[in-house]
């Protein structure tokens, strides 16, 4: 008896042990650093050694747009502008050209954001440099308080911030904002403080506005230096007491005042419609008061807000991927919003405006399916395999995460005072409490958030559907019906097997090993060419691909878009016995992707996986090839859905879509297979046709080059592709693709469109042509880009104040013949599209006839040296580099060569030569301006 009472006794310690262990607070990652400066900075430091010789380092300032004044509205966007025009140490543009020297580039490497709250700045910066490991605190100091707000650059500053407010809110989108945001956000003041700001405010604000803004928000109690990467914390620490104890603290500034969003009793409504909204769609959001994640309690019900997320994404996906399925996409979940809020939303996208009170009812007959009944046993274990193996995954990856994984953790508990938790405590609290996780505990969520107060639902669509759309009236009538006819959700049985039956396989017949890129290259029994690159880029990540020439250039006019949907209609049917949906559920718990293409000039495999799940995405693929499954009811239901969203999106085209199909068009002189889709076009689907070329297409694979690239070992990997990879069909025949001679059009094109109700233009200028492919045009192209790139941002975004962000790109092909492309596209106000264009052709002119500057040459290299060292360390550079080398015949070991030798040889006359070659006759120019009144 004294036994058993000690056992009871035993028991019960242990539960209120257990249950104060959930009531205590959820532990930050020891491994982080942290401090408070005597003026109220505080800051964050982790060492991680992924990227190797990296850091990420982020100025966090805990002021955002609302706390701007009426005088003010936009200038916390403009400060952050101003930050990178002129402080102390780094005058006028000094800043960036210091960094586009030290191989950073602006966007990338260099870049900061504003939003209601807060500010946050933020630099990857290489740690291999002493001068630049020390200059980056200096930098981040600069920004905390000594900006030089030069008047002269404030005026110089005003045009490229209202053509980033032309870039994003003179369009459908951006019009449609400004009607729903005050509905959405209950006219508070977070609906006044867009961080964008308004127009007749940044046009005519004095300079002191913008001075007063910096010196009251921008204090050490308000601010947080964070930073991660490959460092001596304690070397890190010392920089950031160095730059930022004497920053004076601002006794005398402004309390630091959060706002609300305060709550609207039961349901608002909208119908919203706008001439160029392409696509009609329903938005229903519920806002629910903020909850914060504190105690392990509250981690484990995130779990549980994460089960019931992904359970609620995967019956939708079901819904949309059945026969006639009543909306073509959906989402329905939990998450924060903004101002101290979490939302419950949902969103329906119909195939048409005639569909969109049927989506309407479909989404809502679900969220009140998920209220009433809940969820089944089968979605709960498979949405606990699921979240298992992210946790799994990124246990292995923790010593193989980037250093920018691990920032916004950091940032959100200086803003918000949410813990930043390490892999290890994530993993073994899912150890422990996953599969505690009952049913009653995520059907509870669904009452805690399916809500009928505090709502907001929206239609937003095309003005000329309007007829068509419901009203205010209707919308609510809709949210408020209560279907008495649901049912509980049926679920499937999961099959336990892909396959049947297991292949044999063919044995490896040759090897080959190619140390300078360290692959070895295996060819099976059935001619397959396999090329295997281990690397330790990752823990636990499994890259493949395998190609082979064909495509769809093998088949005529007639047969085109069969082939172009060939892999779709496959994909929709599933494979061997198991339909999408059943595939869907049997993969629950394991990370594999694969999937088949036809493209132009081939045909291939993609994928990726673990090494725990590799022999599992081998039998996918491997089902795939041998045995698609063919569902001809669920392929003419997605082809219908196209057709009529193709059909819908016609009615009303937006400015940008009406560009783009001209230039496609005008530069590829009509050709069928460049011109946009039309409905019709999907008729001339031919499903028995999608088929047979299908099973052509990968009726012989003995052409085929794999490429495996991640954590594995050579020799344990043989045995599983000699069995998969071995055993896929061979009859050996000799096929290449076909060139169609789609060139693009000759000489000097220009084209201006009339399409748009904004002040607001596009141009787009490109040259084309044909050139030999050779290592050093190619590299020197690359280059011209680059300096294009320095260069116009100069001319057209600091000197002229004319655009926002420019875009220069280069690319080039081999097959079928060698091409090359150079664009360069901005966007501006029509007034200034001829005269930016204009400075951009002379550009290319100076460079042309004396070269790029030195200095620009030597950004170049660097920023590509500074490139290429993080590229050749992931293995999807690998997987991609490779697969394209063994396609277009090229020296495998080209970006040792490019990396040791061919950025080196960039040089003044090499871009000034291919400037020459590539900026030739064969020039299109195209111009978007709105359309005439």
């Amino acid at each position: 008896m004294k036994k058993i009472q000690n056992l009871l006794l035993f028991l019960l310690v242990t539960a209120h042990a257990f249950a104060q262990n959930l009531n205590s607070p959820i532990p930050n990652n020891p491994a982080v650093k942290t401090g408070t400066l005597k003026n109220g900075l505080k800051y964050y430091i982790l060492k991680n050694e992924e990227p190797k010789n990296r850091m990420e380092i982020r100025l966090v300032v805990n002021a955002g747009s609302i706390l701007e004044t009426e005088k003010q509205l936009g200038l916390a966007h403009f400060m952050e502008h101003m930050n990178f025009n002129g402080t102390k140490e780094f005058p006028k543009n000094h800043l960036v050209d210091f960094l586009q020297k030290s191989g950073m580039k602006f966007g990338a490497d260099l870049n900061a954001v504003t939003g209601f709250d807060e500010t946050i700045y933020q630099l990857q910066v290489p740690t291999d440099s002493a001068k630049l490991f020390e200059r980056a605190f200096q930098i981040l100091a600069d920004w905390s308080y000594a900006a030089t707000l030069d008047t002269t650059e404030i005026n110089n500053e005003r045009g490229i911030v209202l053509e980033e407010e032309r870039a994003r809110l003179k369009n459908a989108q951006g019009r449609v904002q400004q009607k729903l945001l005050p509905l959405l956000l209950n006219n508070s003041r977070y609906a006044e403080r867009i961080p964008i700001g308004k127009v007749d405010v940044l046009t005519t604000f004095k300079p002191e506005q913008i001075v007063k803004f910096y010196k009251d928000w921008y204090r050490p109690d308000l601010i947080a230096v964070v930073a991660v990467g490959d460092f001596d914390p304690a070397k890190v620490e010392a920089l950031i007491k160095e730059k930022f104890s004497n920053i004076p603290e601002n006794k005398k500034g402004p309390k630091r005042i959060t706002y609300d969003v305060p709550p609207a009793k039961g349901t608002q409504t909208a119908l919203i419609v706008d001439k160029e909204m392409p696509q009609s769609s329903f938005q229903l959001i519920t806002k629910l008061p903020q909850e914060k994640s504190r105690t392990l309690a509250d981690y484990k019900t995130d779990i549980s807000e994460n089960l019931f997320n992904q359970m609620i994404s995967t019956r939708l996906q079901e819904i949309a991927k059945k026969p006639n399925a009543p909306f073509v996409f959906a989402i329905m979940g939990f998450s924060p919003f903004l101002a101290k809020l979490d939302a419950f939303q949902i969103v329906a996208i119909p195939k048409n405006a005639d569909g969109l009170e049927t989506a309407i009812k479909a989404v809502l007959d679900e969220q009140e399916r998920i209220k009433r009944f809940g969820f089944t046993k089968g979605e709960l274990e498979r949405a606990k395999k699921d979240y298992m193996a992210g946790a799994e995954k990124n246990y292995k990856e923790k010593d193989k995460t980037k250093s920018a994984a691990f920032v916004n953790g950091m940032i959100q508990n200086y803003l918000h005072g949410t813990p930043y938790t390490d892999a290890d405590f994530r993993y073994d609290f899912v150890k422990k409490h996953l599969e505690g996780i009952t049913l009653a505990d995520v059907n509870a969520i669904a009452a805690k958030v399916i809500k009928e107060d505090n709502r907001v639902g929206l239609v937003i669509g095309s003005e000329k559907d309007q007829e068509k759309l419901p009203t205010d009236a209707r919308i609510l009538e809709l949210i408020n019906t209560k279907n008495p006819d649901l049912k509980p959700y049926e679920d499937e049985t999961v099959a336990s097997a892909l396959l049947e039956q297991i292949p044999t396989g063919t044995k490896v017949v040759s090897e080959k090993k190619i140390d300078e890129i360290g692959v070895t290259e295996l060819v099976f029994g059935n001619g397959i060419k396999v090329a295997l690159k281990p690397t330790n880029f990752k823990n636990d990540q499994i890259l493949f691909s395998g190609v082979s020439k064909g495509g769809t250039s093998l088949y005529s006019d007639a047969d085109y878009y069969s082939a172009e949907l060939a892999t779709t209609a496959v994909s929709q049917g599933g494979v061997a016995k198991l339909s999408d949906t059943q595939l869907d559920k049997f993969l629950a718990g394991k990370v594999v992707n694969v999937f088949t293409y036809i493209d132009e000039l081939n045909e291939g495999i993609s994928g990726n996986t673990t090494p725990n799940d590799l022999e599992t995405a081998l039998q996918l693929m491997y089902a795939y090839v041998v045995q698609p499954r063919r569902d001809d009811e669920v392929v003419k239901s997605f082809l219908k859905n196209q057709k009529e969203l193709i059909a819908n999106s016609q009615k009303t085209l937006t400015p940008e879509k009406v560009f783009n199909d001209t230039i496609s068009t005008v530069l590829y002189q009509k050709n069928f297979r460049r011109l946009p889709v039309k409905p019709e076009d999907i008729d001339r689907v031919n499903l028995d046709r999608a088929f047979e070329i299908y099973k052509d297409r990968f009726s012989d694979l003995s052409d085929f080059t794999f490429v495996f690239v991640g954590n594995f070992e050579v020799e344990k990997i043989k045995p599983l592709l000699e069995k998969y990879i071995g055993s896929l069909p061979s009859t050996k025949r000799i096929e290449s693709y076909k060139d169609l001679h789609i060139d693009k059009v000759k000489g000097k094109v220009e084209k201006t469109v009339y399409k748009g109700l904004e002040d607001k233009a596009s141009v787009n200028l490109q040259f084309n042509g044909t050139f030999n492919y050779s290592d050093e045009e190619r590299v020197m192209l690359d280059a011209l880009a680059e300096v294009l790139d320095i260069k116009l941002t100069e001319k057209l975004r600091e000197e002229a104040a004319g655009v926002y962000s420019p875009s220069i790109s280069a690319s080039y092909n081999k097959l079928p013949t060698p091409t090359y492309n150079l664009t360069i596209a901005f966007g501006c106000s029509p007034a200034n599209a001829e005269k930016l264009a204009k400075i951009a052709m002379d550009e290319i002119q100076k460079i042309k006839t004396n070269g790029p500057e030195a200095v620009d040459i030597e950004k170049v290299k660097a920023e590509e040296k500074r490139s290429v060292e993080l590229q050749v360390k992931e293995n999807s550079f690998w997987n991609s580099y490779l697969s394209d080398q063994y396609f277009d015949g090229e020296d495998l070991n080209y970006i040792n060569k490019y990396s040791k030798e061919m950025i080196d040889k960039i040089s003044v006359e090499g871009v000034k030569k291919a400037a020459n070659q590539f900026c030739g006759d064969n020039f299109a120019k195209f111009v978007l301006l709105p359309e005439k009144k």
